[in-house]
């Protein structure tokens, strides 16, 4: 029997692509009943029903998944952060980079729209992005119809799986039309408003660029950390999880214990203190979320 990988799901039908064809599918029955959901990036197992029709029979095993956008088996996430319309958010920085280093997905940061930015959010968003890149993120810094995109991109998503994220209205569909111009994919002006930007992709799709796939996907509004247990939380931002064998105390939650090294470098400069503030609001959020369960 055929296998393939799923690289777009449209209202109930998977299109599974084989040796360079897509094929439509949909899924088995017995799958809802087993609490089984395929999702774009699965490599599954197919049974032919005839020229046009085909049936998804199997979903291997995942190395990861996300809820918000479903898409599974990802290697890196390309965080699309605009300077300006809407504004740069360390906040909401900090939130994707926890989420994504949970599933052990490599981050890649990526701003736009810095050939609209005044001086002073440059100067802000390039003072942060410095730390950011002194940790060991990879920066890409862009803005539409830049010439030279595509050269710098295509060393990180060459023969990688990438989910393209960000909020909505930060130009994640503007930076695909400029990497694929055929595409033609249809861009969503920002509510003055609301001041968020209107949600423009409907379903999420692998689409291949520069020798790799990457998943456009829905637009983010909010991220919460319900996978996340409050222990681990520390292991997700890097600087803290390489600075906790300095701490006293095994287990450091890097709160109120003697002896922390990470609130010794938050007052010394060498961790940034947006950071350690994020850090410490998430931590609340996980302990003040409600019990679950089984």
């Amino acid at each position: 029997m055929p296998k393939g990988q799923i690289r777009k799901a449209i209202s109930g039908f998977y299109y599974v692509e084989i040796d360079g064809e897509l094929i439509q599918c949909k899924g088995r029955g017995v799958f809802r009943n087993r609490g089984i959901s395929p999702l774009v990036g699965d490599f599954v197992t197919i049974v032919t029903d005839g020229a046009n029709d085909a049936t998804i029979t199997e979903v291997h095993e995942r190395k990861n998944e996300l809820v918000r956008p479903p898409v599974s088996n990802i290697d890196q996430a390309l965080l699309v952060f605009s300077i300006v319309e809407p504004d740069f958010s360390l906040h909401l920085l900090d939130r994707f980079l926890v989420v994504i280093e949970s599933y052990g997905i490599q981050p890649i940061i990526c701003t736009t729209k810095k050939d609209i930015a005044d001086n002073e959010s440059l100067l802000q968003t390039n003072e942060a992005l410095n730390y950011y890149q002194s940790i060991g993120y990879d920066i890409i810094q862009t803005f539409i119809e830049d010439a030279t995109l595509f050269d710098v991109l295509q060393p990180f998503v060459t023969e990688k799986t990438s989910v393209l994220a960000g909020q909505s209205g930060v130009g994640k569909s503007t930076l695909l039309n400029t990497l694929i111009p055929e595409l033609a994919l249809k861009t969503g002006a920002i509510s003055e408003a609301l001041g968020r930007g209107k949600h423009t992709t409907r379903h999420v799709e692998l689409i291949e660029v520069a020798g790799g796939l990457i998943a456009d996907t829905p637009g983010f509004s909010s991220l919460d950390f319900d996978h996340i247990e409050k222990e681990e939380l520390k292991d997700y931002f890097i600087e803290m999880a390489s600075s906790a064998h300095a701490c006293k105390f095994r287990g450091c939650m890097h709160m109120k214990e003697p002896g922390c090294a990470v609130k010794a470098k938050v007052e010394s400069g060498e961790i940034l203190r947006s950071r350690y503030d994020n850090y410490v609001q998430f931590l609340q959020e996980i302990t003040d979320r409600k019990p679950r369960y089984s």
